[in-house]
């Protein structure tokens, strides 16, 4: 195919030559990978300002998306690429395969820096999905920022650079200038922007919110740098329908369902003012579980209760008439159970694991794609297989779910996007979705929402 920039993602090619340091901060569907290849083919074979480079992506999108978004195109077929993936033996040999582009996923990057120590040969890094780097304390931004005297470029990608509040900037940005707009330390910034706002009886602050005028005032100190888009902006995509599916569950799933949340309730010990996050990650994640139909035990052996949530998510497949869906599960046993269930059908069954599955999805060769959203929300492009996305088990993780969603609702997606909810009513699924309809700091809320059900239950009001 020939590729015919539009005005937007020739003025990011542009920017990218200019600017050697540069977040594009795009939303899903305008075109960032291809932008970013016809950049890096600008600036080494024109220009002759590149030498080496290297894109750190999510496993999925490291695999295959690169390469075959290189392939697709006239101008880029000619690039090298060598995906530096699999063992360390393999890895080793990728690395000394001559190429234009290296690919590693993100999980690897810790192992690459201390691979090559002082002798880093990338003078140009691409992060895809640069807010997987968001968090100043991961060892995989310590290492990267380590290497920044050797990178003379790099452009960093992502369509949700501030997933979970204004602080996800602050690593990604010193990626980038080396603290010089938003200070050497994160916590000269965290001080600048945000003040305290919860705090726990002894006078430990457990959160902090942006100040007034946050917003705008990191806006101006990083715009020279970085280009946000929006996709409604620029492309005419068809309409997204959210689409929820009730689930009652039976007398007896209902039962088990509220005996375990009054169970988990009362061993939170009767003095604990704050429940932990890691107590309420613990108990939500039971409950989610259980409304899903299933438990594993202390010992991960899986327990069924009910197939009520299954029996429903069946009923959906057959009025979908043969269309194909795209499946997300939350557990393991999540997956097995919904692979059992689907024994018995004629319909053409497949888990998203390699670059092939993702092609045979793409030429309706697949009716139903089931994956865990962790795996596959970043970079797939699934626009062509279909319409219709179900989730059998619900994230709180808000990033994830909308980068989810964007598999199949983005450029080259012609028909309207219906997005299938399976929400048992009466559980945690409930709390978890009316979450994700706010659209604001989810993981928050259901924390709220979760105290709020346990003051209820050690009350004797649930």
């Amino acid at each position: 195919m020939i590729f015919k920039p539009h005005a937007y993602q020739q003025h990011c090619i542009d920017q990218i030559i200019r600017v050697k340091k540069i977040g594009l901060f795009l939303d899903m569907g305008l075109g960032k990978t291809i932008t970013t290849l016809t950049a890096i083919k600008e600036l080494k074979y024109y220009r002759f300002l590149v030498r080496k480079v290297l894109v750190i992506a999510p496993k999925k999108v490291a695999e295959g998306t690169w390469t075959r978004e290189k392939d697709k195109w006239e101008h880029t077929k000619m690039l090298r690429v060598s995906p530096v993936l699999g063992s360390q033996t393999k890895r080793v040999r990728a690395l000394n395969t001559p190429a234009d582009i290296y690919i590693i996923n993100r999980e690897n990057v810790v192992w690459l820096v201390d691979y090559y120590k002082n002798d880093w040969p990338f003078d140009m890094v691409v992060v895809d999905e640069s807010s997987s780097f968001k968090s100043h304390k991961a060892k995989r931004f310590k290492a990267l920022a380590s290497m920044g005297s050797h990178i003379d470029r790099m452009v960093e990608l992502t369509g949700t650079p501030s997933p979970n509040g204004l602080d996800d900037l602050w690593a990604q940005i010193f990626l980038l200038d080396g603290g010089e707009r938003l200070g050497k330390r994160y916590t000269q910034f965290r001080e600048r922007y945000f003040q305290p706002d919860k705090r726990g009886a002894d006078g430990m602050v457990y959160s902090y919110e942006a100040k007034p005028g946050t917003d705008q005032a990191i806006l101006n100190r990083i715009s020279d740098i970085c280009i946000s888009m929006k996709a409604e902006d620029y492309l005419q995509l068809p309409d997204i329908t959210y689409h929820e599916v009730p689930v009652v569950l039976d007398p007896k799933a209902l039962k088990a369902y509220q005996e375990l949340e009054r169970e988990m309730v009362l061993q939170i010990p009767e003095d604990e003012e704050e429940i932990s996050v890691t107590s309420a990650a613990a108990l939500s994640n039971k409950l989610l579980q259980l409304a899903n139909g299933a438990l594993y035990d202390d010992d991960r052996q899986v327990h069924e209760i009910h197939n009520c949530k299954i029996e429903a998510f069946l009923e959906l497949i057959e009025s979908l008439q043969g269309k194909p869906a795209l499946v997300f599960y939350n557990y393991k046993h999540d997956r097995e159970r919904i692979l059992k269930a689907l024994e018995g059908t004629k319909l053409r069954i497949r888990e998203l694991k390699t670059p092939q599955d993702e092609d045979d999805w793409n030429n309706r060769k697949i009716d139903i794609l089931l994956t865990h959203p962790a795996s596959s929300a970043y970079g797939l492009n699934l626009q062509q297989g279909g319409n219709h996305v179900i989730w059998f088990g619900l994230t709180w993780n808000y990033e994830l779910y909308t980068q989810a969603n964007k598999r199949l609702h983005r450029q080259g997606q012609m028909e309207k996007v219906i997005i299938h909810h399976l929400v048992c009513k009466g559980t945690r699924d409930e709390d978890v979705m009316y979450a994700l309809e706010q659209k604001d700091d989810v993981q928050n809320w259901v924390m709220e929402s979760l105290k709020a059900r346990i003051r209820a239950i050690k009350e004797g009001k649930a």
